[in-house]
This record gives structure tokens, sequence and C-alpha cells, in this order.
């Protein structure tokens, strides 16, 4: 028993990325009717064919007319259930957030969003925000975005 202990140095301690202790008021199960993407049609036949959807339009074309063997087209079917259509993974809605003030929004529903800090703003107002975040105990989907750079350094 004693060797296994000594080969693993961080047994006891969080991983790397470990996992916030915020936790979200209730974390519904999050059911994706479909997860590959709808892609144009014909569109992996032709590089210069963007794949992102677009609606047929031909005359005649089989697509349109929703032959047999076509792939399947953009339906209100294929939509998320509404309780569950922008929450996030771990639970939580994005807030986007460009300064303290702005966090200032989610004190009472630190249980509902989660902030993001805006792609914008500086690293000194980043870690003014975090560090009033931690203060607000309110989870942030990047704290560490824009700082690595700067330790790196």
């Amino acid at each position: 028993g004693f060797v296994q202990e000594e080969a693993n140095p961080r047994k006891g301690k969080m991983p790397v990325g470990s996992r916030s202790k915020l936790r979200p008021a209730c974390r519904p199960k999050i059911v994706k009717k479909k997860t590959n993407k709808f892609v144009r049609f014909e569109a992996d036949l032709f590089k210069r064919m963007n794949p992102s959807w677009r609606k047929p339009h031909g005359m005649d074309g089989r697509f349109r007319r929703n032959f047999k063997g076509t792939p399947k087209h953009v339906k209100i079917g294929y939509g998320s259930n509404t309780k569950t259509r922008f929450l996030l993974p771990d639970g939580f809605h994005k807030f986007r957030v460009s300064n303290v003030k702005e966090l200032e929004l989610l004190l009472m529903h630190n249980k509902k969003y989660s902030a993001e800090i805006a792609h914008n703003v500086s690293t000194r107002k980043r870690k003014a925000i975090v560090e009033r975040a931690e203060q607000l105990s309110i989870k942030v989907t990047n704290p560490s975005a824009k700082l690595r750079s700067e330790e790196a350094e």
C-alpha cells in the first residue's frame, strides 16, 4: 500500500482546474434531441461551399422535396426544452459582464447565473471582477482568460 501512495504525489489534493464550490439552485438534466449539426445539402461535394445550414430553394431539388435517402431538414421539433435551452452543462445561465458594476446585478441571482467576462475587458479590470465575484460568491466561467499570457512573460 505504501508504494502506491508515494507513486501519486497529488493524492488528497484538488486536481488542476478543480470544480468550483459554487453550485446552481437546481440542475435539470439537459436532453439534446440532435447533437450533430445540420449541414448544407451537398456541401461535402464542393470545397468552396460553406457547410453551414442554408434552406434549399431549388425548383426540382430532391432535398427540398424530402425524398427518401436525403439528410434531415431543420425543423422546430428539434428545438431544446425551454427550461434547459441556454443552460450551461454546469447548470448555470451565462451573463456577460464588462465591469464590476454589472457584476453587482448578480448579487441576488448567484444560484442561477454565472458571470462571463467579455472579451474586450482589460487584464486589470478582469482581476478586479474576479476578486469581487469571489466576495459575492458568483461563479465566473472564464476567470483565467487573458491572465495566462501576462504571467508567462
